[in-house]
């Protein structure tokens, strides 16, 4: 079977781009015909490895630069896009040309399978996309976190897709409110276990890991380490990821007087090995979809501390058995649960046996048959939806 799978930006970083990668090269590893259409392209070499057998397009060469816009553009994006809502993330890629290139890719295909994998993209497919062509929209956030004005058009357009694919239970509800005849399913981002090693659980270490954007709540992660590490001066909190926050966060490390025990590690090559050699992994997140290296610390047996937010966490973690969930942004109660399994190591290795085995649901052996059978039954016009996917 043909499978096409779009991203905004396939030569960039982020979980979206990796999870969508790792699917085409799956569906390629499994004989079927798998390409990855990148609207825009910004980097010279891909991020992520490719498989060979998956074809990389690309609708809009960007490595030039981006043209700065002129009157008519500023207008373009003023009013909105001609289908991209103004609200979405990621608005501000889809100039008038780049929209109408992801258009015209759209409305010329007659055959396979597209998916999608974002708002913008979902919308321009369940609007411009022919019937001939099995829709897939894949939701990598929760529903509450777009704006107003997205969420409206999602509730009006979404109806014309063959199935819609949502991360989590949380996720289920949301969608099935909206759509309550509709296909939506749930199917989890797969997630490599790397190397299979499990923490010790003695090294005196915290990690997190994510871009250092207002999201992932690092400007509450590190007050809340402050108080760890008064009572627990030998242990470190590292965090893994680059974005506009760094400048930010390292003043509040300064403020904090945590220049000897808070380390932005920036992107790392080897973060499987990283939090392998942790104890402990903080969540800190404002709000997430599916926490994704969350899940890739729990292949390490690394118990979890987390902000209880709006879907993620609490669809994986079992408060108490694999992790400790706190209420959102209660910075102080992040501290507190910190410090439980600081300071209590048969607590930390009891918790990440628990972890590793919650996180093996979600393995690719586990995960990649169920996209391979949906789309099988889709391409065959076989009803989807029920229990069998919740």
């Amino acid at each position: 079977m043909k499978i096409r799978y779009m991203l905004l930006h396939a030569y960039g970083m982020g979980g979206t781009i990796r999870t969508v990668i790792s699917q085409a090269n799956a569906m390629a590893s499994l004989g079927h015909e798998a390409e990855i259409v990148s609207v825009v392209r910004r980097r010279d070499e891909p991020q992520f490895a490719i498989d060979p057998r998956v074809s990389l397009t690309t609708l809009a060469d960007q490595r030039d630069g981006v043209p700065e816009d002129g009157l008519g553009r500023r207008a373009w994006r003023r009013i909105r896009g001609k289908i991209v809502p103004h609200g979405e993330f990621a608005a501000r890629y889809f100039t008038e040309a780049v929209e109408r290139a992801a258009i015209g890719y759209v409305a010329s295909l007659r055959d396979g399978v597209l998916v999608t994998t974002r708002p913008a993209l979902n919308l321009i497919a369940a609007r411009r996309g022919h019937k001939s062509v099995v829709r897939v929209a894949q939701e990598h956030m929760s529903l509450d976190a777009y704006r107003e004005g997205v969420r409206h058009d999602i509730a009006r357009y979404y109806g014309a897709f063959d199935a819609i694919a949502v991360l989590t239970r949380t996720n289920l509800r949301e969608f099935r409110r909206l759509f309550p005849r509709g296909p939506i399913m749930r199917i989890p981002n797969a997630v490599e276990a790397g190397d299979g090693r499990h923490s010790s659980g003695r090294n005196p270490v915290v990690a997190a890991a994510g871009r250092l954007v207002a999201q992932k709540g690092f400007d509450m992660l590190i007050p809340a380490f402050a108080q760890v590490a008064r009572r627990h001066p030998e242990w470190r909190l590292r965090v893994f990821g680059t974005g506009p926050k760094k400048a930010a966060l390292a003043a509040l490390i300064e403020e904090h007087g945590l220049g000897d025990h808070v380390t932005l590690m920036g992107r790392s090559t080897t973060l499987q090995d990283e939090l392998a050699d942790a104890s402990v992994y903080a969540l800190s997140s404002r709000f997430e979809g599916l926490p994704m290296v969350m899940i890739e610390a729990m292949t390490h047996a690394l118990p979890v501390v987390a902000f209880d937010c709006p879907t993620g966490p609490a669809d994986v973690l079992t408060h108490g058995r694999d992790g400790l969930l706190v209420p959102p942004g209660d910075v102080d109660a992040l501290a507190a649960a910190l410090d439980r399994l600081v300071a209590d190591r048969d607590l930390r290795v009891r918790m990440g046996a628990a972890a590793a085995a919650t996180a093996a649901d979600y393995a690719p052996e586990v995960v990649m048959p169920l996209w391979e059978h949906l789309f099988e039954e889709l391409l065959a016009g076989a009803p989807v939806g029920g229990s069998r996917w919740a």
